[in-house]
């Protein structure tokens, strides 16, 4: 016989759990918007429908995704502030796209060793995600793994649902050859080819060393791999809600520009997409970007499918549509570009 053993004595420690639930109160209650009824601690998450009743077919929209490789690296540097923003990103932004807003989010973290202190900093950016995105954070959970995980790892999901009225949906199904596809700039890497970001940039080196400012990025490698994903949904809602006529838009995640624009065309429609040959695109590509394709001697067509390349969203409207969504995005405080345009196609994503 064993003898008597408690839950913690078997690694599972349910006080520092509850003082974990603790300290993420405030960050929670912060996110909260007026549907949500109740708080933590039940055992399901309430979120009213009356405020939508006036839309003519009301359609819910869910997404689910997790951070990654990225969280690897987040605990080699010990920087978790910011991988809860990746989180929330990566979910609201992928529902944007329908037109769908995202209304509340909920996450899922699996721990080795639970300590309140170090999930209070993971969901703090979860929080400031959802403020972002002017989703409410409405519940979670966090699992303690002893025997399965090594005490300071950690993974991290999420999951949102947004509502969108039918008639208001936008898609592949009113783009058209003659359209002009817009680029917004993202942070940095996002939160997608942390695989190959590991494999050129951080393995084998010290954290004193990926610490160190480099020329080349205008910062360390440190500081430009933990940068956050740029979170969209909130300011593209706002340009929806204004007019903006958008007839699509594609969240560029993982496959990069080349497996992300397709989703946002109909099967004969490509979207012609001006990387400018040697001299590069016509957008800025952040420096992180350009130093991990390098190390990894990537060709342009295993970049493009690889990593963002700078262009976070595409959006894409009528031509006689450029100036006014555009406007409506700055307005925002976006920086839309032009990067192509649409032809008759396949479908597919080409370039020049």
């Amino acid at each position: 016989m064993a003898g008597h053993i408690t839950y913690a004595d078997a690694g599972v420690d349910v006080d520092e759990g509850a003082r974990a639930v603790d300290a993420i109160k405030e960050a929670v209650k912060a996110t909260n918007r007026p549907e949500v009824i109740g708080g933590l601690g039940g055992f399901g998450s309430c979120f009213s429908m009356r405020g939508f009743k006036d839309m003519e077919d009301p359609v819910l929209v869910s997404g689910t995704d997790g951070v990654g490789t990225k969280l690897a690296i987040a605990q080699l540097l010990d920087r978790h502030e910011t991988v809860g923003q990746d989180l929330v990103a990566m979910c609201v932004d992928d529902v944007v796209p329908i037109g769908a807003e995202p209304l509340f989010f909920l996450d899922y973290i699996a721990i080795g060793k639970l300590r309140a202190e170090h999930v209070a900093k993971i969901v703090s950016g979860i929080a400031e995600g959802c403020r972002l995105s002017g989703c409410a954070l409405v519940g979670g959970e966090m699992a303690e793994h002893p025997g399965v995980m090594r005490p300071d790892d950690y993974d991290l999901a999420g999951f949102v649902v947004g509502v969108v009225d039918r008639p208001k949906m936008i898609g592949p199904d009113k783009v058209k050859a003659g359209d002009v596809i817009l680029g917004l700039p993202s942070s940095g890497i996002h939160s997608n080819g942390y695989s190959l970001v590991r494999k050129v940039a951080i393995e084998g080196r010290s954290v004193e060393e990926l610490e160190r400012p480099l020329p080349e990025l205008g910062e360390s490698v440190a500081d430009a791999v933990m940068r956050p994903t740029t979170i969209y949904a909130g300011k593209l809602m706002s340009a929806l809600r204004a007019g903006a006529p958008i007839e699509a838009m594609a969240h560029i995640t993982g496959g990069g520009i080349t497996e992300n624009l397709n989703r946002a065309l109909p099967a004969n429609v490509d979207a012609l997409v001006d990387r400018g040959g040697a001299g590069g695109p016509a957008w800025d590509v952040p420096p992180i970007i350009t130093y991990c394709a390098k190390a990894a001697e990537l060709t342009p067509d295993e970049a493009y499918k690889t990593f963002n390349m700078g262009v976070g969203m595409s959006v894409i409207c009528d031509a006689a549509d450029v100036a006014e969504v555009t406007e409506k995005l700055e307005a925002q405080g976006l920086a839309p570009f032009v990067m192509g345009r649409c032809v008759e196609g396949e479908g597919k994503v080409v370039y020049r």
